[in-house]
């Protein structure tokens, strides 16, 4: 008798809630063919828009941020879609938005002063990818500027992430944005030294450089009459991505043409006094040490009182 009426029961608790289990069994299916679906859409929309901007002559930059925002937006439409098939409607839909932005917005204050960085960056194009920039101590080739961040590549393989509201906010050194760069050179004489003999020699390295561009003068000049030394600027043009070996080539030619010429490059000195008794046997060791070593050059130039 209990078992007919557990089983009655059984069937009756089954009858009344089998079809919400259904329901909801075949609303959780939809959902997951919508997500997959969808997915898949979105990321051929992605593909087709990134090949359009590509074919229309964008920049990297500028496309990978279209890019990254549109996939955001659809997404972000894909889910409420869902949300909506469980019984969510378009006001409250409505009502979760604006509720949510503000939240979010609080939130996130830092986050969407990048996005609005990154619009920047997008508008005024003051770097793309590639280019070789210097900001807040840091300095690389831009590798990628996507919607919250920028990377740079440093010299020494490093990958460095620099937030867009601090880039929009800061100072940018575009160096690479020219395609040729100034170069500038200065070096120190000895007084006793032939100023026009110097400045011959360094005309004669720049014209003889390969490297250096000779469509517009290269100077050579006395920069500044210093305290030990009469001080010799160099300038000259030449191409962005040969900065750095002109320059490096250049120092090593200067050092080795002036001294092929005699001319020498002053370099600090130092004068000890010792006033000790010049009688006494400590003294004289201390001197004849120290006269040793200045002799072997291992030191500076000493002098004794």
């Amino acid at each position: 008798m209990q078992a007919e009426v557990m089983l009655k029961k059984t069937i009756d608790y089954l009858s009344g809630h089998l079809p919400g289990f259904a329901e909801l069994i075949v609303k959780i299916v939809i959902c997951a063919l919508i997500y997959v679906i969808g997915k898949k859409l979105i990321a051929k929309l992605v593909r087709v828009v990134r090949a359009m901007l590509d074919k229309s002559h964008v920049s990297p930059g500028a496309a990978t941020f279209v890019v990254s925002m549109l996939k955001i937006i659809l997404y972000l439409t894909l889910i409420l879609g869902i949300a909506m098939q469980f019984g969510l409607k378009e006001s409250s839909v409505a009502a979760l938005v604006a509720s949510g932005g503000v939240a979010i917005g609080l939130a996130l204050q830092g986050g969407l002063s990048n996005l609005a960085g990154g619009f920047l960056i997008l508008l005024f194009q003051p770097f793309q990818i590639g280019d070789y920039i210097l900001t807040q101590g840091q300095e690389g080739t831009v590798q990628k500027i996507e919607i919250l961040y920028t990377t740079l590549h440093t010299v020494d393989n490093r990958k460095v992430i620099v937030p867009n509201g601090n880039l929009a906010n800061n100072v940018i050194v575009n160096v690479t944005a020219a395609d040729r760069r100034k170069l500038e050179i200065t070096v120190g004489i000895s007084y006793e030294d032939s100023i026009q003999t110097a400045k011959a020699v360094l005309q004669r390295l720049l014209t003889e450089h390969p490297l250096v561009l000779h469509d517009q003068e290269a100077q050579v000049f006395v920069a500044e009459l210093g305290e030990s030394s009469v001080v010799l600027g160099v300038r000259c043009w030449v191409k962005t991505d040969q900065y750095f070996p002109v320059l490096w080539q250049l120092n090593e030619q200067i050092k080795e043409a002036f001294d092929e010429a005699g001319i020498h490059i002053p370099y600090p000195q130092m004068d000890v006094h010792m006033n000790a008794d010049k009688h006494s046997p400590a003294s004289s060791a201390r001197s004849d040490c120290v006269h040793e070593q200045v002799c072997m050059g291992l030191c500076d130039t000493y002098s004794f009182t």
